[in-house]
């Protein structure tokens, strides 16, 4: 399988997961919400991919905060997009791992969740202090 199936396997056992541990989601926004979701993770995996051609773990941290920023001040909780972020962790697991690819993603995503679950966030700077 070529890494862009690859990638897409890993989106598609994602947005399932994410469908699965939260069924109303399907009747709330239809199929609509399916799409919007496999484009959401699919920016995810370009954050990754990016990060990875620079092999630098920073890019893809930096973007989860700025993301989750977004997020919740729309309304979003933080654990949803952590939650998203295990759910691909898990998928890489099934579909990339051992490869280096895999395990420089894993290592991403995992700092990412670090950094959200210390409630990182850039509009109070990287250490949560509020900028005067």
């Amino acid at each position: 399988m070529t890494i862009e199936g690859t990638i897409s396997a890993v989106i598609d056992q994602a947005v399932a997961g994410i469908y699965r541990q939260n069924p109303g989601l399907l009747e709330k926004f239809g199929e609509r919400g399916i799409v919007k979701c496999r484009e959401d993770n699919q920016h995810h995996m370009d954050h990754l991919e990016t990060a990875f051609s620079v092999d630098d773990v920073q890019i893809f941290i930096d973007y989860a905060v700025w993301l989750n920023d977004i997020l919740t001040v729309r309304g979003m909780k933080t654990e949803h997009l952590i939650s998203n972020f295990r759910l691909i962790q898990e998928a890489i697991g099934d579909k990339l791992t051992p490869h280096h690819r895999g395990t420089f993603y894993q290592e991403a995503l995992e700092q990412a969740v670090l950094a959200l679950s210390k409630g990182e966030s850039l509009r109070e700077g990287v250490d949560g202090s509020h900028d005067s």
